[in-house]
């Protein structure tokens, strides 16, 4: 890994904790919400490939704790995504 590299993945694990905190915040942003989820699914296959498709990472703790994470967070995600679509329907038939 060169400089240009470390710090290329430094800004993006940095873009996405921002984008993940931002999420949290405002958990009810559908917009944000679907964009938080997509940072877990471009994690996952990001380091999926680096272990299976470029061979550049062994299948360490290093490798497997990120590889957790995104996992759980997009099933928790998912899961959440449900209520929120729920949650929005409920508000639609109150205006109503």
């Amino acid at each position: 890994v060169n400089g240009l590299q470390a710090r290329t993945f430094g800004v993006w694990t940095l873009l996405s904790s921002v984008i993940r905190c931002l999420c949290a915040i405002d958990i009810r942003n559908r917009t944000l919400y679907h964009i938080t989820l997509f940072t877990f699914f471009l994690a996952l296959v990001h380091f999926l490939s680096e272990v299976f498709i470029y061979h550049t990472a062994a299948l360490t703790i290093g490798v497997m704790a990120p590889l957790m994470v995104a996992s759980f967070s997009i099933m928790g995600m998912l899961i959440g995504l449900q209520y929120l679509e729920v949650e929005a329907l409920s508000q639609n038939k109150k205006k109503n």
